[in-house]
């Protein structure tokens, strides 16, 4: 009986996942965030057109799998840490592609501190500097927080979000 509620909160949560991956997946492909998820052809894996329950579950299993490092059939703090760190690693290595496909101007494998600089940055200061003096006054540092925890909400993260201390 435990399984057979088991497996129904794991397939209910798959679909859920799926769906919310799904939303993100085309989210994130529109503002170029983690790269793609997975696509439906990649879920539809006998191309009949739609997603069966069993596919939806094979992806799950594979998955599964993938993190139980040691097959024994569960995956364990460390074996799921080690995974999480595998797809940050897998992040932050398309992040680096990217960014350096867009600001290594010359093409030598290193960035400069002009290639580093962007218009970005300047636009962003000159948003702070309220009073366009030329510099950014602490009432002028805590409103652009203020804006920024508005816009974003307060992630705290493992440490104060204040001081950014652990």
């Amino acid at each position: 009986m435990k399984n057979g509620i088991l497996m129904t909160s794991l397939s209910a949560a798959i679909v859920a996942a799926a769906a919310t991956q799904g939303l993100a997946q085309s989210d994130d492909a529109a503002k170029g965030h983690h790269g793609k998820r997975f696509s439906f052809e990649e879920l539809d894996a006998d191309g009949d057109g739609v997603v069966s329950r069993e596919e939806m579950q094979a992806r799950m299993q594979a998955r599964f799998d993938k993190a139980d490092a040691d097959g024994d059939g569960k995956i364990t703090r460390e074996e799921m840490s080690a995974q999480m760190e595998a797809r940050q690693a897998e992040r932050r290595e398309r992040f680096l592609n990217k960014m350096f496909e867009r600001k290594d101007a010359d093409a030598d494998g290193a960035l400069t501190m002009e290639e580093m600089r962007s218009d970005r940055a300047d636009r962003m200061f000159a948003k702070v500097d309220q009073d366009g003096d030329g510099s950014v006054s602490r009432e002028e540092f805590d409103a652009m927080k203020e804006r920024m925890h508005k816009r974003h909400g307060k992630h705290k993260r493992g440490g104060d979000a204040e001081t950014g201390q652990d």
